[in-house]
């Protein structure tokens, strides 16, 4: 690959400092760059990156940007940091996840409709692990919170966008859409 550019070097320089993920209107103004600028940066650097299996990967999140770890290396940085693996979550927590996630925003109750169960313990849980979040009220008596994926939520799961979820069919199964459907309040 070519020489990394002024702009690619600040970038992963900013991005390595930040540790965490940056807004793009953030780094345009800190770089003195429009959108688009930012984006083919950041895209040079992050085929760089895969070309040269690199033990670091640039993940583009819909409005931010973050350096992490490539994932074929989580097992040597877990040793060294001496941490523990995340606890997975159980199933009722992903199948919370995935009703948020495909039919965001959604209350608590339509949550609840779905599944038939209460579940205020396991969008508490979610919420607390910052895979969902609390993104105002529905316009109704009550106003209950509606809630949808974070920024979290893409990055646990490896996506830039909610659009790169698999189509509900291939995630769940023929019957799981059937389910779906009839249990939706239009029919």
């Amino acid at each position: 690959m070519e020489q990394l550019t002024e702009l690619e070097c600040a970038l992963e320089a900013v991005l390595f400092a930040a540790g965490e993920p940056v807004p793009a209107q953030k780094l345009c103004a800190v770089l003195g760059v429009d959108r688009p600028a930012l984006a083919e940066a950041a895209s040079r650097l992050a085929d760089e990156y895969d070309f040269s299996r690199r033990g670091i990967r640039l993940l583009v999140l819909e409005n931010a940007y973050q350096l992490c770890s490539r994932a074929d290396y989580a097992e040597q940085v877990r040793a060294v940091l001496e941490t523990r693996r995340a606890p997975s979550l159980s199933a009722s927590a992903l199948e919370v996840l995935a009703i948020v996630a495909y039919k965001q925003p959604v209350t608590k109750t339509y949550i609840e409709q779905v599944r038939g169960v209460d579940s205020s313990g396991t969008v508490n849980t979610l919420c607390d692990k910052g895979l969902i979040e609390d993104c105002g009220r529905l316009d109704v008596p009550g106003r209950p919170i509606l809630y949808r994926t974070t920024d979290g939520f893409l990055r646990s799961f490896g996506l830039s966008s909610i659009a790169d979820l698999p189509a509900l069919s291939e995630a769940l199964g023929q019957e799981m859409e059937q389910m779906s459907l009839e249990l939706s309040p239009e029919g």
